[in-house]
């Protein structure tokens, strides 16, 4: 059995992790549209949906944490199978674990609020990449602890301040400048970006600035998170 498989079957034979896969997603998808709809026209659950992608990758990549705690992955390196081969088939199963919930969640939408979802295929496209970026941050995040426990107690905090610095709780605008500045240099503001730009009508074209970031930031967390093996 190839790693890629055994993603699936190791991460869905938990029931917690299928109930925490679906559950927060599914109920987002039915949350009415917010009390700001001047700002960010969409409902509740796709204004916050990130800070759900965000969560999802930081459990599906805690397995990398936890094989490398029980020494996993330094079996690997004497096994006929590379630390990279190993890496990018647990990324893929990842991804497309996200990219399936992303489908579901988009559908769902589509059937509850009908046109009030703006342009889904624009914001399927926004939080698809926002996965990689999400799983990507996760995986550098975790590359720099030994201890499970500590890693998932301030990862939790990290990802708020992430997401209220990065204007996904409120408008950006409202923050003192040199925090607006900051922020720019967060995953979670390129993705609000890109939200915007969409219910504001803008196209895919509008969407390459954003998108691009959003890359450039999974490769970036990747690369970091890579570096990491035992």
């Amino acid at each position: 059995m190839t790693v890629f498989k055994f993603v699936f079957k190791r991460y869905f034979r938990d029931l917690p992790n299928v109930i925490f896969l679906l559950l927060l997603p599914i109920v987002a998808a039915f949350l009415p549209i917010g009390g700001t709809p001047e700002w960010i026209p969409l409902p509740l659950g796709f204004q916050y949906y990130g800070i759900i992608l965000l969560l999802i990758a930081a459990r599906l990549a805690g397995v990398i944490l936890e094989d490398r705690i029980n020494k996993t992955v330094l079996r690997i390196g004497v096994a006929p199978m590379t630390h990279l081969q190993y890496l990018w088939q647990n990324l893929l199963a990842f991804s497309l674990i996200l990219m399936g919930v992303n489908v579901v969640v988009m559908i769902i939408g589509l059937l509850v609020h009908g046109n009030t979802l703006i342009s889904p295929i624009l914001l399927f496209i926004i939080f698809s990449i926002f996965s990689m970026t999400s799983i990507g941050f996760a995986l550098a995040w975790y590359s720099l602890f030994r201890d499970k426990e500590t890693a998932f107690s301030l990862l939790g905090g990290v990802i708020m301040l992430m997401v209220m610095l990065g204007g996904v709780m409120w408008p950006i605008q409202i923050m003192p400048q040199l925090l607006q500045r900051f922020a720019m240099l967060l995953p979670t503001y390129w993705l609000m970006e890109g939200i915007i730009v969409v219910v504001r009508g803008g196209n895919f074209v509008d969407l390459i600035l954003p998108l691009s970031l959003l890359l450039m930031f999974s490769i970036a967390f990747i690369i970091l998170g890579s570096r990491r093996r035992l």
